[in-house]
């Protein structure tokens, strides 16, 4: 019996022993969740923020698969076919692309420009914008670039070739409906803002170029030029919303069809633009 109650007596205090390391092992927990709630009411954790994302260039395309572009400012003009000033400043624009990358743009392409600027502090300045028209061949090829900053529309014609020019970034590669857009000096200013700090939207090398088939809406009259008459040929603009149909018959009467019939407006130089890729091609090796 005595050994029994020994025992017994052991086996009590075990239990007492477990049941106190149980108790103190809940009080810890519960002060723990207590001050952690406590540190989460009074410093909350930083925000996530992503990170930016990339311009992916798909570099396992094959060199057929990849889309040839010839810039515009290389065919030379009517009757200036095979001059020898024309071959000279092919040669000296494959220089200057040697030294300055000159990407793929065309007009609607939203892009930033970095140029020498020797009243700025730090002797450079980066305009963003989105380009409105191309002009110019050879040397003289020239781009504008329009943005509206401080409800001011700011527009900047930068001379392709010009050794002022530090970078030129493709921030958005697209097309219009139109070859040129001035008509957004009347439309409204949403049209030409862009960001300045936007961040590159990738984009690929191969297959056709995305077109931007937005139509926009203008100012009321007066604008800067009569953008409804057909030889403008505008197809970006919302004509119903800013003319009546009365107008809109008015601005047919010059109408000019004749011009459809003309041999002489334009040009093949389909066969011209292959021979002159091949050369810049053995040019730039």
């Amino acid at each position: 019996m005595a050994a029994c109650a020994k025992q017994f007596g052991k086996c009590m205090f075990s239990l007492r022993l477990l049941r106190n390391l149980q108790l103190q092992n809940e009080r810890c927990l519960s002060t723990s969740v207590c001050r952690l709630a406590e540190g989460s009411s009074s410093e909350q954790p930083p925000k996530f923020t992503p990170p930016s994302k990339p311009v992916i260039v798909d570099k396992t395309a094959t060199v057929e698969s990849q889309r040839e572009f010839l810039s515009p400012e290389f065919i030379p003009p009517r009757q200036r076919t095979n001059p020898f000033k024309f071959y000279i400043e092919r040669k000296d624009m494959i220089r200057r692309r040697q030294v300055l990358n000159i990407p793929e743009f065309y007009v609607g392409s939203i892009l930033a420009v970095t140029m020498a600027d020797p009243n700025a502090s730090g002797k450079t300045n980066r305009f963003v914008g989105i380009c409105i028209q191309r002009g110019g061949k050879g040397l003289g090829a020239t781009f504008v670039l329009r943005n509206i900053i401080n409800n001011q529309g700011v527009e900047i014609c930068y001379e392709l070739y010009s050794p002022r020019i530090h970078s030129v970034e493709i921030l958005k590669l697209e097309k219009r409906l139109d070859d040129n857009l001035m008509y957004l000096r009347d439309a409204l200013p949403e049209y030409s803002t862009v960001d300045p700090d936007m961040k590159p939207v990738p984009f690929t090398t191969t297959g056709e170029v995305p077109v931007n088939k937005l139509k926009v809406k203008m100012r009321p009259k007066p604008w800067s030029k009569r953008w409804e008459r057909p030889k403008f040929n505008i197809q970006g603009i919302r004509f119903d919303l800013s003319l009546t149909p009365e107008q809109m018959e008015h601005a047919q009467k010059w109408a000019q069809p004749w011009l459809e019939f003309d041999m002489l407006k334009e040009y093949d130089t389909s066969k011209l633009e292959k021979e002159i890729l091949n050369e810049v091609k053995e040019m730039g090796k």
